[in-house]
């Protein structure tokens, strides 16, 4: 299967012998959820962007980005990260054959994305300070050097992000609304990109983290706190598009709670098969809190597979049942 770049070429700023640096991302499922459909009144699709080649969305701007990079010579790439950018730019840099670094808060990644970026041979540089820190000191750091910055502020980033809106609107034809996790606001950006220019319109509904809310309350937060790492960020890079996209859409974004994002997380996988970081399970936490106005047709985006982080899966789950080997033991302890 292509990557995105081959698929969607006529869509993106990549010509006919440009240098392609793919894992064969995008083409992600978009799963019915009949369940979650029965609860809110109404078809609800969960677009599953854990399925890319590291496990979330990131993919989709990664190849774009670091094709970009390699096209225009660049040496290495870097960037600031909550993980699975970290982890998808060290596996695209590896890819490419270019040095990759990452820069991430101190303590405050989960294990899977950190092991990720390890493995792929980045340096994983531990900032003592908050994501917004690491992004301002990047982006000061690629002006002294030949880096490329791969964060969302890339606007390649975006181009291969609003693909996804392509394969949505290519499988279900229409859609009334999109649910979608909001942290730096670029793929809510990227994704009203694609819908428009795709001649579509749907309602844009984010939402956010309470701990981590700054276009909720409309002020960057300082001290940004939730368990869902991936969306802890108080002052998103891409504050202005993203408010724009939820504007002209007649959307909102709104705030949900820890425990929101928790109660969603585990009914995705116990009801629905479907295993999603706590990030992600944001867009359906908002979906069943604050509903998606007279929509119909509703796509919840979860933006990275619950492996992401196994830490919190074993926090949440059932403890393991201890057996001694022997059938009366094991009937006990299948049986109940």
């Amino acid at each position: 299967m292509a990557g995105l770049i081959e698929r969607y070429r006529e869509h993106l700023p990549f010509a006919d012998g440009d240098p392609v640096v793919s894992l064969e991302e995008g083409s992600t499922p978009l799963v019915e959820a009949p369940r979650l459909s029965r609860r809110v009144g109404a078809r609800v699709w969960l677009k599953l962007e854990g399925a890319n080649p590291t496990g979330s969305f990131k993919d989709r701007g990664m190849t774009c980005a670091v094709s970009a990079a390699v096209r225009e010579g660049a040496e290495a790439v870097i960037c600031a990260s909550t993980g699975n950018t970290a982890a998808s730019a060290a596996a695209y840099a590896a890819r490419a054959g270019l040095r990759g670094a990452v820069i991430v808060p101190e303590g405050r990644i989960a294990t899977g994305k950190l092991a990720q970026a390890l493995m792929h041979g980045a340096r994983v540089v531990a900032l003592r300070g908050t994501f917004d820190e690491a992004l301002t000191l990047v982006r000061r750091l690629v002006d002294r050097h030949p880096i490329a910055l791969v964060n969302s502020v890339n606007a390649f980033r975006l181009e291969g992000q609003k693909t996804a809106a392509f394969e949505v609107l290519e499988e279900l034809g229409g859609l009334d609304a999109l649910c979608i996790p909001v942290g730096n606001a670029g793929n809510v950006t990227a994704y009203w990109k694609g819908f428009r220019e795709a001649d579509h319109a749907p309602r844009l509904f984010g939402f956010q983290a309470e701990g981590a809310a700054p276009l909720v309350h409309g002020a960057p937060v300082q001290a940004p706190d939730t368990v869902a790492t991936a969306i802890r960020i108080g002052n998103p890079a891409r504050w202005e598009e993203a408010m724009d996209a939820f504007t002209s859409s007649r959307g909102a974004v709104r705030a949900v709670s820890d425990a929101q994002i928790l109660d969603a997380y585990r009914f995705l996988a116990a009801e629905e098969g479907v295993f999603c970081e706590p990030a992600s399970a944001a867009s359906v936490a908002g979906l069943l809190a604050h509903g998606a106005g007279e929509a119909e047709s509703v796509a919840c985006v979860l933006t990275g597979h619950g492996l992401k982080d196994p830490q919190m899966a074993l926090d949440q789950a059932a403890a393991v049942v201890p057996c001694e080997p022997d059938l009366s033991a094991v009937e006990r302890a299948v049986l109940g």
